[in-house]
């Protein structure tokens, strides 16, 4: 959030709007990423010591840079993140040296982030899915639950929730589906199990802007962004105790996803039926779960059957 001393609110304003005008090429999406991601950056620059709540471009230098993704490592952010966001303060470099002819170079340059690791995706332990679960259910949260049960009992990504739109959620007091994904063949229609539609339509009823576009809401803007449903998993596993945050500190709201697809698979899903159901597919309509494995069309009854005999 920005934290500027009232002369330079003008300034700022002005220079965000000018910044806008020059990424307005973008999806509306990556706009209001790039925007919010510099409106950050602006108010942490602000706040060093011996800026006295001021801004101005010479400010962003390559130092500043290193210490700024090394503020979002100590807060907890991924490599992904900081990756997102140094490609984001370069864009806006890049704008303030061509367009604005107020930097020198670009300070991103020679900044090298650890590349992200290859891990195997996660299967949650027994204790780890009992921790997360009573973490749920103690914060008492609709909104919360709902999350969370999107991704522990559907495997769905996080930008299939911050984009799931209401007009594609189809849930009652007994049964359910919903139409998911927004980037070409990965958009699917998935048959819920009650433990993910019950939260869901919960929460729904609990809300009453039904006219809204997206189903998750925030504060500040109509779609609860990635960043806004990595944040609050985040502030979830920090509610637990000492005991229980040595078992879960490491966990990441995407093992909620993979530990889903592990569970389908101790249900008796084929490779298929999991690639189908979480929408791992190529460019072609293949699943990549596994390349060697030879595709196979997969009806959504067939997977509707088999929803029931996931365990929790």
């Amino acid at each position: 959030m920005i934290s500027l001393e009232n002369d330079t609110i003008d300034e700022v304003l002005v220079l965000l709007g000018e910044y806008e005008q020059f990424i307005s090429g973008k999806a509306q999406g990556t706009m209001e990423a790039y925007l919010r991601t510099v409106r950050d950056l602006i108010g942490w620059v602000a706040q060093r010591p011996g800026n006295d709540g001021q801004f101005q471009p010479a400010q962003l230098t390559k130092t500043a840079v290193e210490l700024y993704l090394t503020h979002l490592e100590q807060e907890g952010f991924s490599v992904n993140h900081r990756t997102r966001v140094k490609s984001t303060i370069s864009n806006f470099a890049h704008f303030l040296i061509e367009e604005k002819g107020l930097l020198q170079r670009n300070p991103t340059r020679g900044i090298d982030l650890p590349p992200m690791p290859l891990l195997a995706p996660r299967q949650l332990s027994e204790k780890q899915r009992s921790i997360l679960h009573s973490l749920v259910e103690h914060e008492g949260d609709r909104r919360g639950a709902a999350l969370f049960a999107l991704g522990y009992w559907a495997g769905c990504r996080v930008s299939d929730i911050s984009w799931l739109r209401m007009a594609h959620t189809h849930v009652g007091p007994k049964g359910g589906w919903l139409h998911v994904g927004y980037k070409g063949s990965k958009c699917r229609d998935i048959d819920l199990l009650n433990e993910a539609r019950r939260p869901l339509y919960e929460y729904l009823q609990a809300t009453h802007d039904t006219a809204r576009t997206y189903v998750f809401t925030s504060q500040r803007s109509e779609r609860l962004t990635e960043e806004g449903i990595y944040y609050w998993f985040r502030m979830l596993k920090t509610q637990a105790t000492e005991d229980q945050w040595e078992v879960i500190q490491d966990l990441t709201l995407h093992d909620l996803r993979y530990d889903f697809a592990h569970r389908a698979r101790e249900a008796g899903w084929s490779l298929e039926e999991v690639a189908y159901y979480l929408g791992h597919v190529t460019k072609k309509g293949v699943p990549a779960l596994q390349t060697i494995v030879r595709y196979t069309q997969v009806s959504r009854e067939q997977v509707k059957q088999k929803l029931k005999n996931i365990k929790g």
